[in-house]
């Protein structure tokens, strides 16, 4: 019995050894990649500073989910906060006792919203600049207008921390938004600009703003890094057995306004349809244009 307990001992000692070096190993690798210097030029863009520029500024930061994860007064917040995610920290974007908003110039918005790097050239954790590096200059000086406007909020914010699992998911690639500076090619001409209207081309730029959660090819399904009791995204390409096939554009501007499916339940508060409520209706025609014109596939096909 003796020599069982003492061979026991012994397994449980280099099973915890293992996984000590993996878990360092684990750390070491995605701290490497977290940690990367960027060395980014910015292309400035005019920032309007009139009274309606700034009030479309607001409507954009609305409508395009800034307060999501920053707040309505972009006072900053926690994203996650448990093990084995980490802890994942939305910045105060104002001007107050724990923001950044008194130390940032134009430049350092513009790199940090199309780019997804801090002013020490590091990538930010979690931002979605992904999906924001195709605003155009007028949209995106538009959002840095009205940040740069806010009243200051003061709320120190704690360091961000990502746990083994989110470093584990980053490294296999299941969670490439943990630093999204590196899907950017940053030396890439600016794209093109589209023009506003209810076009199939308006809708795929607004429709960039999608993927974060309904994945690159809107099939939806479990979002990466999320808890476990978060519910999977919702299947928006045109499939007729678990997407929107069967749905009008009337459904679809109702979903968006008033958070209904064609069958009356309610969509799921997790999806922050109360902010896309804010789009117009040119941008939400468009936008239903361009999800109808997608390849329809199977939910969770992300």
């Amino acid at each position: 019995m003796k020599r069982l307990l003492k061979w026991f001992g012994i397994v449980v000692g280099v099973l915890i050894l293992l996984l000590i070096v993996a878990v360092g190993a684990v750390y070491f690798l995605s701290s490497n990649r977290l940690h990367k210097t960027y060395d980014v030029q910015p292309v400035a863009v005019t920032i309007p500073t009139d009274e309606a520029a700034i009030e479309e500024g607001e409507r954009l930061v609305i409508s395009r989910g800034c307060v999501d994860c920053h707040g309505k007064n972009l006072g900053g917040g926690f994203v996650v906060d448990s093990l084995p995610t980490g802890r994942i920290v939305a910045a105060n974007l104002t001007a107050g006792q724990g923001g950044v908003g008194a130390n940032r110039d134009d430049v350092d918005w513009v790199r940090a919203i199309r780019h997804g790097v801090g002013v020490d050239g590091k990538p930010l954790i979690f931002m979605p600049s992904h999906e924001y590096y195709s605003f155009n200059d007028d949209d995106l000086g538009k959002i840095i207008a009205y940040i740069k406007q806010v009243p200051p909020v003061d709320n120190e914010q704690p360091s961000i921390s990502p746990g083994p699992l989110f470093r584990f998911l980053f490294l296999t690639g299941e969670l490439a938004m943990l630093a999204p500076a590196e899907l950017i090619d940053h030396d890439a001409p600016r794209p093109a600009a589209v023009d506003i209207g209810e076009t199939t081309e308006y809708g795929a730029y607004l429709g960039v703003g999608c993927i974060g959660c309904h994945g690159d090819n809107y099939s939806g399904g479990p979002i990466p890094g999320m808890p476990p009791d978060t519910p999977p995204a919702a299947n928006i390409t045109p499939d007729p057995a678990t997407g929107l096939g069967n749905w009008t554009k009337e459904d679809f501007l109702v979903a968006m306004r008033e958070g209904k499916r064609p069958d009356g339940t309610a969509i799921d508060p997790f999806m922050p349809w109360p902010n896309f409520s804010q789009m117009t209706d040119e941008e939400l025609g468009a936008l239903w244009l361009y999800l109808q014109s997608l390849p329809a596939r199977p939910h969770g096909n992300r």
